[in-house]
């Protein structure tokens, strides 16, 4: 295997190397603004970064093969794993006062765009630290695009096989559609945020704000400038445009491309987003009723509110504008299931995603009918198009493999003496890539600092897992995969 793996490490090699040149960026934000230790940490990170980078992509410089299963499961999950190291040094090195631990899980949770964090007085941090931050999140969203429209299909990761694209079936042109993808989705990808960053600019915020802000919404990540997250620029709007910005990143980026050639209508067309607006609504409807008994606002102030709130969770974005943990027990409820939702798949979003549950839905209505008439063939389709068991069965065992994770993972942190609230949000809003969890210490109103190293450990893993849709990471564990 090791000769086929050397255009795996030509690639990672380069994307390292990339993610090095980017820290030139916080460099000279940090130097202009006078952080001059910050501002030497990412340079000297970006010199370490892109010698190692063009030293590992030369010494595998190799022609681009054939890309079977295993050799794309590694190339997945070592890419993701050598950019979140890389991304943890000029966290450490900044003098912002970051272990190697807390930097690891920052990077993580900048790269999966989960937007857990543990980094406090945000309004204190150099300019440059913030929009790393930011930074991380955004090549993380167009990385797990391009991720899950040009590799996942061929994998069959927990059903993805569904949005096989039509050059994806040959093995031998999965490298080179994936740098098509890459192309195409990137113009979309910048479009929305340079729209978003504008939006930002025109309701009132600084320059840094709104591109750092506009990166996280774009990502869905929720890395944001101010400890009180987007809550500390709602008089001007802000959150508006973010709920605008959410909810088109939450839609597969494949589509946009249909939109681009004049195929506009593919969006109302394809039953994933008809799927996602009606519980977008459906969440909407309920919580503005539960916010709006408890008398703290007004019916129009109640809807913007829990609108907001409930698209950021859905879509996992995780940015705040209120404490909702206030709001009692039926909306804390609400909020953890919510967790577990996520947007569509082929968009920035993580968690479960809507066509899991259409998948599944359908899959138990099938079964149900075959009680009642068992010799009958019930066949199923999804935007039009027969679903193989193949299919059924993937989703069916990423469902399970995703809340056994879950459970263990919560058992876990549990039994490290976190106390239940914490333990069980914890566990779930880094597996679903979410961000800020329930109760008092990681709730939309805390941090994840307080936590212990071991604590933090366990959900950097988790978020790592769930980013990469669990399965991805898993496979690798097992003896059979390195037997081959």
């Amino acid at each position: 295997m090791t000769a086929s793996l050397r255009p795996v490490f030509f690639v990672i090699g380069i994307m390292v190397a990339v993610l090095s040149a980017a820290m030139l960026v916080p460099a000279a934000i940090d130097a202009s603004s006078g952080a001059l230790e910050s501002a030497r940490a990412f340079f000297i990170s970006s010199v370490i970064g892109l010698f190692l980078g063009a030293a590992f992509a030369l010494m595998n410089r190799a022609p681009l093969q054939s890309v079977t299963p295993r050799v794309a499961f590694i190339l997945t999950v070592g890419s993701w794993l050598a950019l979140a190291l890389m991304a943890a040094v000029p966290l450490h090195l900044s003098g912002e006062g970051l272990s190697w631990t807390d930097s690891l899980f920052e990077a993580v949770s900048g790269l999966t765009t989960t937007g857990s964090t543990i980094v406090t007085e945000l309004d204190q941090r150099p300019p440059g630290f913030l929009i790393w931050r930011a930074i991380l999140q955004w090549i993380g969203g167009i990385g797990i695009i391009v991720t899950a429209m040009a590799f996942w299909p061929m994998l069959g990761v927990g059903g993805m096989q569904l949005f096989r694209m039509e050059t994806t079936d040959a093995s031998d042109k999965v490298l080179p559609r994936a740098t098509e993808i890459a192309a195409a989705i990137s113009l979309i990808y910048l479009a929305l945020t340079l729209a978003c960053a504008i939006g930002y600019l025109i309701v009132g915020m600084g320059m840094v704000d709104a591109f750092a802000h506009a990166m996280s919404t774009v990502a869905t990540g929720g890395f944001s400038t101010s400890d009180d997250s987007l809550g500390h620029f709602t008089q001007g709007g802000a959150d508006l445009v973010a709920l605008v910005f959410m909810l088109l990143a939450a839609l597969p980026f494949g589509l946009f491309l249909l939109a681009a050639r004049g195929k506009p209508g593919a969006f109302l067309q394809d039953r994933q987003v008809r799927g996602f607006i009606m519980i977008i609504v459906l969440a909407s409807v309920v919580l503005t009723l539960v916010l709006a008994n408890t008398g703290a606002h007004g019916a129009g102030e109640a809807w913007r509110v829990a609108t907001f709130n409930a698209v950021s969770i859905i879509t996992g974005t995780g940015f705040a504008t209120a404490d909702y943990a206030a709001w009692g027990p039926a909306a804390e409820a609400t909020f953890f299931v919510f967790m577990f939702v996520g947007g569509c798949a082929g968009s920035t979003t993580c968690s479960i995603k809507i066509f899991r549950f259409q998948i599944a839905g359908s899959a138990i209505r099938r079964y149900l009918g075959n009680l009642l008439s068992p010799n009958a063939i019930i066949p199923m389709h999804y935007n039009g198009r027969p679903v193989p068991d193949s299919a059924i069965h993937s989703v069916l065992g990423f469902f399970f493999v995703f809340f056994a994770v879950f459970a263990i993972s919560a058992a876990i942190l549990s039994a490290m003496g976190l106390d239940l609230t914490t333990a069980i949000s914890g566990a779930a809003t880094s597996l679903a890539n979410v961000g800020p969890g329930l109760g008092d210490t990681i709730g939309p109103s805390g941090t994840f600092a307080p936590l212990e190293d071991p604590a933090k450990w366990v959900l950097t893993a988790n978020m790592f897992i769930g980013r990469l849709e669990v399965l991805t990471v898993l496979v690798l564990l097992t003896p059979r995969f390195w037997r081959g």
